[in-house]
């Protein structure tokens, strides 16, 4: 099986967070090609440039057999296709399959008779072979278990995080027959040293993702809820959360806006395919709701923060710091702080948003507001909205005056020097 795997040649499909990491981690072993249709991203990947900031410019330039394309061409000389594009949901909180649909459109278009392709993209259980697969067969005219091959291994990449990175966390693996679970295990196993697990189908290797990201939306849920309460009983949630920790078993969750492209998104996917079932979940989506409402809290909290020391709301400026969906990362994708923003502008604020992380292109396009450049002038009020390090050099009395109010929502700053926190 070595020997197989030892000749293949890896396309990986899709060249965000998820596929780079994958496509450079593989290409110290292998031939790999890594495609996108996005041709400004192949580019820059091309010079050496990686805008996630998740592969550096020196580990791009010196791995050896690895090719950038957004050409269906060069997809053609491949037999292995990792799936790595994104699933996101609607506006109506229902899973999009569109671009994991497309991805297995063009990997039908070139796909040959003994080829294997896995998926690591977020779905509900079934998605794979009930959704992609029927997709693969109809574009290529081969036959599923017959002339090609399925596996599936969920992406735990944690964006920003240079600690836990693709090979230190473990990977669960999944095949469409057992040989080919064993194939796709073997070939995970000669790059992730923190060692692999495979599962028995892919529908259990789907629903182990699910679940992860759900079970993690419904602790936050709870917190989140807690900080709800103690804010009406005038109780600090941290000052709680830190007694309660004291026990050994209690989990230290922390209370916080929930976005990012997996926890606030896979909840819905599980409870999508569940009702398709005729069950309707009860917890997740409570917990879903709960987490959705937390940006609605926080501005409404901070005007009546601003109210009670006696500033006007309609016209008063505000300072958001940070937009990404967690610190030290680039990455917006599903960001709560936007409902903070939204919200605060519904009351007629003057709302500056500054991080140095984002990208100010990215962030006009997906939620049209303009980043500030710099904090400027004085303003009523500041939210801490994200924890990045940059953000320590601050001095914010540079940007407050003697009554502004300080929110800090990640509980970052000593609580003598806020007005309120999470």
């Amino acid at each position: 099986m070595l020997s197989e795997i030892a000749a293949s040649k890896i396309a990986i499909i899709g060249l965000g967070y998820v596929g780079l990491p994958l496509a450079v981690e593989f290409s110290r072993k292998y031939s790999v090609l890594g495609f996108d249709i996005n041709k400004e991203r192949v580019a820059e990947l091309k010079r050496g440039y990686d805008r996630t900031q998740e592969i550096s410019s020196e580990d791009l330039q010196r791995v050896q057999d690895l090719q950038f394309s957004d050409e269906l061409y060069a997809l053609a000389t491949c037999n292995i296709f990792i799936v790595t594009v994104p699933t996101p949901i609607d506006n109506y909180k229902k899973p999009d399959l569109g671009p994991l649909l497309k991805a297995s459109d063009t990997v039908g278009k070139v796909l040959k008779k003994g080829d294997i392709v896995i998926y690591e993209s977020t779905v509900y259980p079934g998605c794979t072979e009930e959704d992609c697969v029927p997709v693969l067969e109809r574009v290529s005219g081969l036959k599923f278990n017959v002339d090609f091959f399925c596996g599936y291994s969920p992406e735990r990449i944690n964006p920003g995080d240079k600690v836990n990175t693709l090979t230190k966390i473990k990977k669960v693996t999944s095949g469409s027959t057992p040989e080919i679970g064993e194939f796709v295990n073997t070939l995970y196993g000669t790059i992730i040293t923190a060692g692999t697990h495979l599962a028995s189908s892919i529908k259990v290797a789907e629903a182990s993702k699910a679940i992860e990201n759900a079970q993690r939306d419904v602790n936050i849920s709870f917190v989140n809820e807690l900080a709800l309460i103690f804010d009406r009983m005038g109780i600090d949630t941290t000052e709680v959360l830190e007694a309660a920790g004291t026990k050994w078993n209690f989990l230290k969750y922390k209370p916080g806006l929930v976005g990012g492209h997996c926890i606030g998104v896979d909840p819905y996917y599980l409870a999508y395919k569940a009702e398709s079932l005729g069950y309707y979940p009860q917890v997740i989506l409570s917990g879903r709701r709960v987490n959705d409402t937390m940006g609605v809290f926080v501005a409404n909290k901070l005007v009546k923060l601003l109210i009670k020391k006696g500033h006007k709301i309609e016209g008063s400026r505000v300072l958001i710091l940070g937009i990404t969906f967690k610190e030290n990362c680039p990455d917006i994708r599903n960001t709560r702080v936007v409902d903070v923003y939204k919200e605060l502008k519904d009351f007629g604020m003057e709302v500056d948003v500054y991080d140095s992380w984002a990208s100010a292109e990215e962030v006009k396009h997906e939620y049209d507001i303009a980043l500030a450049d710099k904090p400027n002038g004085k303003y009523e009020a500041v939210v801490l909205a994200v924890a990045h390090d940059t953000f320590k050099e601050l001095n914010l009395t540079d940007f407050t005056n003697t009554n502004s109010v300080l929110f800090d929502l990640k509980s970052t700053l000593p609580k003598d020097s806020v007005d309120s926190r999470l």
